[in-house]
């Protein structure tokens, strides 16, 4: 069986399109669904930007109290009155701004984080299941890193909406988290579709040439995370990832994942494994940083290069 990207996607040195959605959905029933993961880092930003908030106008109501403060006992006590009045306006002033300004900052953080975990999550998983040519023919589909299943169910949805036989597997590294996943796609309709299971990313527990199709949505940049974002250490981690899902994609099977910051070498990577038809889109801002969708294919006959081990390969 192969299965097509689809035509309206570029080589990798070029950008997708981003294709019309047809399944848009307000956030509030999303978040109802689906809830939110990493909800404990929105309440950190929404706290410090209170706190900045509140700083800021404890300097507008407190302006000329703080300037003699300053002025007193601070850096301007041996300047002349008029000179360390001044020198303490601009001070107090100059951080008022600052504190307001860094509050202005943490909302708009706080909203972007929030957008990009629920409405724009949504969004990029009805993108990436948009890759894919021909669900009727797909079998069984992996989604790797599954959370609490946006982009699972979106996958199950689509075997559901063309009348596929097939089913898909949600991986992830907490047996607590498969189960709130399944609770979701019972709440979606589509839990005959879906099956989740406890296991390790990086040494994936299917056998080679298994899946018609791999996807993911902002996991592999988390995997080696305990060894500092850009490490070479955590790089490799990334990249034995990226080598396990294909490892895994059956010949002509297609690969599609979204995720943030590393897409280079992911683009890197699959070039060393022969990949073909490998396609970026075009940027998206998520979590207030970059991210792409890149998806590709796994030719007919995938030969291992002189340099590559088939399971766990390191830098």
């Amino acid at each position: 069986m192969s299965l097509a990207i689809k035509p309206h996607l570029h080589h990798h040195n070029h950008r997708m399109q981003k294709p019309t959605s047809t399944n848009s959905r307000d956030w509030t029933q999303i978040y109802t669904i689906y809830g939110m993961e990493q909800w404990q880092t929105l309440l950190v930003l929404i706290f410090q930007a209170i706190l900045f908030s509140v700083l800021s106008i404890l300097f507008l109501l407190y302006f000329q109290p703080i300037c003699q403060f300053l002025d007193t006992f601070f850096l301007f006590t041996h300047t002349s009155s008029t000179g360390g009045g001044s020198a303490a306006r601009f001070a107090a002033g100059f951080t008022g701004c600052v504190t307001a300004l860094s509050a202005v900052c943490l909302f708009f953080a706080a909203g972007n984080f929030f957008y990009s975990a629920v409405g724009l999550h949504y969004e990029m998983a009805q993108r990436i299941v948009s890759c894919v040519n021909d669900w009727s023919t797909v079998k069984v589909a992996l989604d790797i890193g599954c959370g609490r299943g946006i982009l699972l169910n979106a996958v199950a949805t689509q075997l559901k909406k063309t009348g596929s036989s097939g089913r898909v597997v949600g991986l992830d590294r907490s047996k607590r988290t498969t189960l709130s996943t399944l609770r979701t796609a019972n709440m979606e309709g589509v839990g005959e579709y879906v099956t989740c299971r406890e296991g390790d990313v990086r040494s994936l527990p299917f056998g080679d040439n298994y899946f018609d199709v791999v996807v993911s949505a902002t996991f592999v940049h988390t995997v080696g995370k305990e060894y500092g974002h850009r490490t070479v250490e955590a790089a490799a981690e990334r990249m034995r990832v990226l080598g396990e899902m294909v490892r895994v994609l059956k010949p002509c099977g297609v690969g599609v994942l979204w995720d943030l910051l590393h897409v280079p070498e992911y683009v890197r990577r699959l070039q060393e494994l022969k990949m073909e038809d490998i396609r970026v889109s075009e940027r998206v801002t998520a979590f207030m940083v970059s991210s792409h969708i890149v998806s590709f294919r796994k030719p007919s006959q995938h030969i291992l290069g002189a340099g590559e081990v088939r399971l766990d390969w390191r830098f």
